[in-house]
C-alpha cells in the first residue's frame, strides 16, 4: 500500500490539507492522525469496511466497541442517549481527554457499538486539528489508539508514523505535539457514573463527579 504522509501545522492547520484528509475519509480511507490524547487510527463512523481494517490492524475482536470523536456536545447527543445528569457533567468536562461510555443511539451503526451493552465510547477532543477535521467531514471519526498488537509502546512520533504507514491510506504528522496520555473513561449508562479508566484530566473529573478514585 502506498500511503500519503501529510504534515499539518499544529497551531494554524492548513485548511487545504484538512480538506484533503476529509475527502480521503469520505472515500473510505483509514488514517493515522494526532489528537489530544495521542496518535489514533481513524475512519468514518459509518464505514464498516474501514472499521474492519482498523480491527485487523489492532487485532481487535468484533465485539469490541469503537470509540469515536464528535465536535461538540450537541453532536454527541445525536449519537448517544444522554441523561440530564450526564449532560450537565459532560458539558463541564468537554472538550478534553475524556471518553464517555453511553447508550448508543440509532445513528451509531451496530458494527461500531458493544453488542452486549449497546453502548459506544464518545469523545470531544481539545485539539484544533481534530476539531477542524470533524468540522470539514461533518461527521464523527473513529478514534482508536495507535498501538501495535504486540503491545510495544512507541513514544517517538516519527517512528510510530513509520510503523503504521504500511497499514493506512493517509498519515498525518505535525510540527509539534502535546499529548496528554490516555483518556479518562467514564461509564455514564446510568446516573451512577463509574470510572472505567484513570487517565488524563482525572483531577477535573473528580471535581465534578461523585465517584470513588480507584
Amino acid at each position: 500500500m502506498t500511503s500519503e504522509v501529510l504534515t499539518i501545522h499544529s497551531k494554524t492547520p492548513e485548511l487545504r490539507k484538512i480538506s484533503e484528509v476529509a475527502e480521503a475519509l469520505r472515500k473510505g480511507a483509514v488514517i493515522l492522525y494526532p489528537t489530544d490524547t495521542g496518535f489514533t487510527l481513524g475512519c468514518e463512523l459509518a464505514n464498516k469496511e474501514a472499521i474492519g481494517r482498523i480491527r485487523a490492524i489492532r487485532r481487535l475482536p468484533e465485539e469490541k466497541a469503537m470509540t469515536f470523536l464528535c465536535g461538540s456536545l450537541s453532536n454527541l447527543s445525536e449519537f448517544a442517549k444522554v441523561s440530564n445528569t450526564a449532560y450537565r457533567t459532560i458539558k463541564r468536562l468537554i472538550p478534553g481527554p475524556y471518553t464517555f461510555v453511553l447508550p448508543a443511539s440509532k445513528q451509531v451503526p451496530k458494527f461500531a457499538w458493544d453488542p452486549k451493552r449497546k453502548t459506544a465510547g464518545i469523545r470531544v477532543p481539545d485539539h484544533i486539528l481534530s476539531q477542524l477535521l470533524l468540522k470539514e467531514l461533518d461527521g464523527p471519526i473513529i478514534s482508536i489508539s495507535a498501538k501495535m498488537p504486540e503491545s510495544v509502546t512507541i513514544n517517538d512520533p516519527e517512528e510510530l508514523i513509520k510503523k503504521f504507514v504500511p497499514f493506512v491510506d493517509v498519515a498525518v504528522r505535525s510540527d509539534s505535539y502535546n499529548f496528554l496520555g490516555e483518556s479518562t473513561v467514564l461509564d455514564m449508562t446510568t446516573d451512577e457514573f463509574r470510572l472505567m479508566r484513570h487517565g488524563a484530566g482525572i483531577s477535573k473529573v473528580l471535581e465534578y463527579v461523585d465517584i470513588e478514585n480507584p
